[in-house]
């Protein structure tokens, strides 16, 4: 691991003007900040978050890694790692990055300046990054692959998924579509699973998913190519709610009867989800709750306690009306964990 004396070598700088550069201190001119921030990145150098402390706060920083807030899931996420952070007297630091991003820089620079992360869900951190900041500072995982050495939590998703799509066919659905992009390990592809196997014992063939990101926009898209295509599918299971809802919504702008002609479910019991009409059947998860765990496991690592390697919490199915069986249907078991 690079040193602070290497990198005010490179930079042609003092040890105090690197120790400044990377704490913003506003007596360090821009350039040489940036002079500091390049040999520091070159080196693969991070600031100790430690010492950082001891020199300014006593609040421990907590920062949480994010592919962005549009939605409610991952703002849902972001103010439950918030709020548990603020109970436990730490500070939280957000930081979105996309996949458009340059994420490395970026991501090294949190690092550096917090006590622990958490990487939520689909970031565009590879795991390999992931990892690497993983070597310097406490980390957990949220909703993605887990790794090898790093505490995972996730909520359960293929049990779930499965007991949906068993009710589908429960209710005389033969033509089936997954829509949501399969990354490995993900809460998605466990739902995809799930779905998968229902068909399987069912005698179903499985159909590859659609893979679309699970956005408003791509699915009302979505909704018009399928009406196009004479709407091939009489079920359609949606990796969450806020493309459900944009599918429903153009369905029947097009004159789709849901659920008369098509059953569409999705994931997350988003506040819309009870208000649209037909309601929408849907999986409930506790996202606040994963990132409040977030903040807690990584609270508890800096203390010195231990967490456990996986933490799945229970989600529960919700059944309203655009599966067709209507809100009173009640399944003998709904919650999973």
């Amino acid at each position: 691991m690079a040193t602070i004396y290497e990198v005010a070598k490179e930079a042609g700088v003092s040890i105090s003007t690197v120790s400044r550069a990377l704490r913003n201190d506003p007596r360090i001119s821009e350039r040489t900040r940036g002079r500091v921030r390049e040999a520091a990145e070159s080196l693969d150098y991070l600031p100790s978050a430690a010492a950082q402390t001891l020199a300014g706060s006593s609040v421990r920083s907590l920062g949480m890694v994010l592919p962005h807030i549009k939605g409610t899931y991952y703002a849902e996420l972001a103010v439950g790692f918030e709020r548990r952070a603020s109970e436990l007297n730490c500070s939280a630091v957000l930081l979105l990055v996309g996949e458009d991003s340059d994420q490395r820089p970026a991501v090294r620079r949190l690092a550096g300046a917090v006590d622990g992360l958490a990487f939520m869900a689909r970031s565009a951190a590879t795991d390999e990054l992931v990892t690497e900041v993983a070597k310097r500072r406490p980390t957990v995982t949220v909703a993605r692959a887990q790794l090898p050495g790093l505490p995972a939590i996730y909520a359960e998703s293929e049990d779930s998924a499965a007991e949906l799509t068993r009710h589908l066919v429960d209710i005389g659905r033969t033509r089936f579509a997954f829509v949501g992009p399969i990354d490995h390990g993900s809460d998605i592809a466990a739902r995809y699973d799930g779905f998968a196997r229902a068909l399987r014992e069912a005698g179903f063939d499985v159909p590859p998913a659609i893979e679309v990101e699970l956005e408003e926009g791509p699915g009302l898209q979505l909704a018009r190519d399928l009406v196009a295509q004479g709407m091939p599918y009489d079920a359609i299971v949606c990796g969450n709610d806020e493309i459900a809802v944009a599918i429903v919504y153009e369905l029947q702008e097009l004159g789709v009867d849901v659920p008369a002609a098509v059953s569409v479910v999705g994931w997350d019991d988003i506040r819309v989800s009870r208000y649209l009409r037909p309601g929408l059947t849907t999986v409930r998860q506790p996202v606040a709750e994963l990132g409040a765990m977030a903040a807690e496991h990584l609270h508890n690592l800096l203390s010195g306690t231990a967490v456990p390697d996986c933490t799945a919490l229970p989600t529960a199915l919700v059944h309203r009306e655009s599966c067709g069986c209507g809100e009173d249907h009640q399944p003998p078991s709904t919650t999973r964990e």
